[in-house]
């Protein structure tokens, strides 16, 4: 009988060790990333203009966190390939086809960016491919 029990925990203990040292099965989906917009996810959707992608997908983008002021309000800016095109409802005149990504940049990264206009935050639409180990648009 004792000699049963010792082969049960050697048995265990042998388990738990090659559970335990296994290697983690390899990760191959790409990791989610919130601030952005991947040409797949639109064509996915099959979205007509940037608007809608932008709603559908990420609508908290869509959201001013807090005015800077009463009298002058913060509002999101829209960039098209680098040029500001508008507010967040110039994303409606954008059609997704030429769409490569869109990216959402926090008001204090737009700020740095871009200027202390941004103080909502800015949506990023390119129409060029994002080079490969970039996380954004070129450099300005």
């Amino acid at each position: 009988m004792r000699r049963r029990a010792l082969l049960h925990v050697a048995v265990t203990l042998t388990a738990l060790a090659v559970a335990c040292s296994s290697n983690p099965a390899p990760q191959s989906r790409a990791r989610f990333d919130s601030s952005l917009i991947t040409r797949q996810q639109i064509q996915e959707g099959q979205f007509t203009n940037a608007y809608d992608a932008v709603k559908t997908l990420r609508g908290s983008w869509l959201n001013t966190v807090r005015p800077e002021s009463f009298r002058y309000p913060a509002v999101i800016q829209v960039y098209l390939d680098g040029v500001r095109i508008g507010d967040p409802s110039s994303l409606s005149t954008v059609q997704t086809l030429p769409i490569q990504y869109i990216r959402y940049y926090s008001a204090q990264d737009a700020s740095a960016r871009w200027g202390i206009d941004h103080g909502a935050g800015a949506i990023y639409v390119s129409t060029k491919v994002m080079p490969q180990g970039m996380s954004g648009p070129p450099p300005a």
